[in-house]
């Protein structure tokens, strides 16, 4: 059992670039990788040794995830900030590196919540196919669908001469 627990507290920094991804607030994830350890720590017991423990944990996180999207739906949302307290001040000059990752981000927050959870996955966490699979609940041929529009509209979204960011789905 301390093997699975060791292998549990190898996945906390990808859990939370992942939960910071899927959120963009590092409070809401850091809330959600926390209540993903705690599941998976108290129902440890309930793994099995078929798949990996690192997809099993993204399992529980994507479906904590889902979850949360699902109540939130039924729920009316709060005033943004900003509204509250006014607009941000002006700030200085952004370097064209951070503009470019900004804008990459943005492109992919257009993603679906499916297109950009495969991506994440596979191409931030480096997860293999069958593993990102694993931890999505789905079969590796709808994965690789997915990734390849996730790809494919984040290429026409990041384009220079391409329009403001809209949605894809």
């Amino acid at each position: 059992m301390s093997q699975v627990l060791d292998e549990i507290e190898e996945c906390v920094p990808a859990l939370r670039r992942f939960a910071r991804a899927l959120t963009h607030d590092a409070d809401h994830a850091d809330d959600l990788v926390q209540n993903c350890l705690e599941r998976a720590i108290r129902k440890r017991g309930l793994w099995r040794p078929s798949g990996s423990v690192r997809s099993w944990v993204f399992r529980i996180l994507v479906n904590i995830h889902r979850n949360e999207l699902r109540r939130s739906r039924r729920t009316p949302a709060a005033l943004p900030l900003d509204l509250v307290t006014g607009p941000e001040p002006a700030a200085p000059e952004i370097q064209p590196a951070r503009l470019a990752l900004a804008e990459t981000a943005r492109a992919m927050q257009a993603l679906s919540l499916e297109q950009r959870q495969v991506l994440l996955l596979v191409a931030v966490e480096e997860m293999s196919y069958a593993e990102a699979a694993a931890a999505l609940s789905i079969p590796v041929g709808t994965l690789m669908s997915r990734l390849a529009r996730a790809r494919a509209a984040l290429r026409v979204l990041t384009e220079t001469d391409a329009p403001r960011l809209r949605s894809v789905k």
